[in-house]
């Protein structure tokens, strides 16, 4: 009888959870398919005072408007002696270019630039090249970058601080905005307290040895995104409300810590990615009210590496740890695991893909207890896998997961499962409590 029931509630599940019922997706936005001209740029008012200062001279404006692209190619400081000082592109162009190195920008608006994406328009745009080789000690702080499509752009610039800034991108939908900040060939760069709000990206790409702290996030897609970059430091951040919070991509001997990634947006929302990275730190992090805490896919991915997992905080998401695809020498340590739904995914479905070590978590399904008061269960907490978890691999069927149908559901699969349970991992020392 138990079976007969088992097939009609699937019967009904698989009724509900047709083909009309969609869920958001982290796919690329589709791209509008409309010509932008390209936009005059007009020479800004201050150019000329620019161009007839002396290398190390310090410009100082008065509140105001101040319309034009201002292009600076020698060291000097430009700035606001008083609130309102506002440098606006007319929507052409970058409205602030910087061909130098040692140029500061401090206390000015910056707004309307270009929407011109293959020309990277932005509101700064910090450019070393071949001519003029790397730029080195540049400042940009307590400046505020509006209705730009990229918020500020360094290439082939080192050894800078973009710092105490505000970044808001062009009310265009989240696919079509700029990258709030973007690093590009970048390094040793300190960014710290900006705050982003409404741009697509913050990227650190090809960008080794950087600082990132104390940074707000919000409303992006990917909060930060970090593609063939190493050796950086990420601390103290906050992102919410994103897409994705932090995303590590073929990267390796980096460290993220003390950060708070909470609710991420969407089906596949995720807070902290992994993938084909080695040697990494991920430690003291709050991850809470994400669709997946943790996503891992092909890491550790260099032979004989490890990444380290420790002391984190995943909270109240739908997925605490998703692993994908081949994951291996991966140590997750002293972490507080509660609330989730699912405390593990492995969707490879292949115990030879997932060989990494669990030790001193806190699991708040573990069922056991601590009779020697030393902290630790006396038990080994072992999850397995059932062929039966449908919402595993349908996420159709997920909508449904808190129904007394699939509590039902999932109590048969343990008690009477209709398959050998795949051996997903085991903690010798599960921690007792989760402090």
């Amino acid at each position: 009888m138990k079976y007969i029931f088992f097939l009609s509630s699937l019967i009904f599940i698989f009724a509900f959870a047709d083909e009309h019922f969609k869920y958001d997706t982290l796919a690329q936005d589709k791209i509008v398919g409309k010509d932008v001209p390209i936009k005059e740029t007009q020479r800004s008012v201050i150019q000329d005072a620019i161009d007839n200062a002396k290398a190390g001279s310090i410009i100082k404006l008065t509140a105001g408007v101040y319309e034009g692209n201002v292009v600076i190619n020698k060291p000097l400081s430009i700035i606001g002696v008083e609130d309102g000082v506002v440098l606006d592109g007319l929507g052409a162009g970058s409205v602030v270019t910087i061909k130098s190195s040692y140029v500061t920008l401090k206390n000015l608006t910056i707004r309307n630039s270009g929407e011109r994406q293959d020309l990277l328009d932005a509101g700064i745009n910090i450019n070393g090249d071949s001519a003029i080789g790397i730029l080195s000690q540049c400042e940009i702080s307590y400046c505020k970058v509006v209705d730009s499509l990229l918020g500020i752009n360094m290439e082939l610039t080192n050894n800078s601080i973009i710092e105490n800034n505000y970044i808001s991108s062009k009310d265009y939908e989240l696919g079509l905005r700029g990258d709030g900040l973007r690093l590009w060939y970048a390094n040793d760069n300190i960014i710290k307290n900006n705050h982003l709000y409404r741009s697509r990206d913050m990227v650190v790409w090809y960008s080794h040895g950087n600082t990132i702290e104390k940074n707000l996030g919000e409303y992006g897609r990917y909060s930060l995104h970090f593609m063939y970059a190493g050796k950086n430091y990420v601390r103290n951040n906050e992102y919410r409300y994103n897409s994705v919070g932090i995303f590590f991509m073929y990267s390796n001997d980096s460290i993220a810590t003390g950060n708070i990634v909470k609710s991420s947006v969407g089906a596949t929302g995720m807070g902290i990615g992994l993938k084909d990275v080695s040697n990494f730190t991920i430690e003291d992090n709050t991850v809470v009210y994400n669709a997946q805490g943790m996503y891992i896919d092909r890491s550790s991915f260099e032979p004989e590496t490890n990444n380290w997992i420790r002391n984190n905080k995943i909270l109240y998401n739908a997925e605490a740890l998703h692993f994908h695809s081949l994951c291996e020498n991966n140590i997750l340590e002293s972490n507080i695991i509660k609330g989730n739904i699912d405390d593990v995914v492995n969707d490879s479905r292949s115990s030879e893909n997932f060989k990494n070590k669990f030790e001193k978590n806190y699991w708040d399904n573990y069922e056991g207890f601590d009779k020697d008061k030393d902290g630790y269960g006396d038990n080994i907490y072992r999850v397995y896998q059932y062929a039966d978890k449908l919402w595993m691999y349908n996420p159709s069927v997920k909508f449904f997961y808190g129904s007394p149908v699939m509590s039902l559901l999932n109590f048969l699969s343990k008690l009477a499962p209709f398959s050998e349970p795949l051996f997903l991992l085991e903690d010798k020392k599960p921690k007792f409590h989760n402090y």
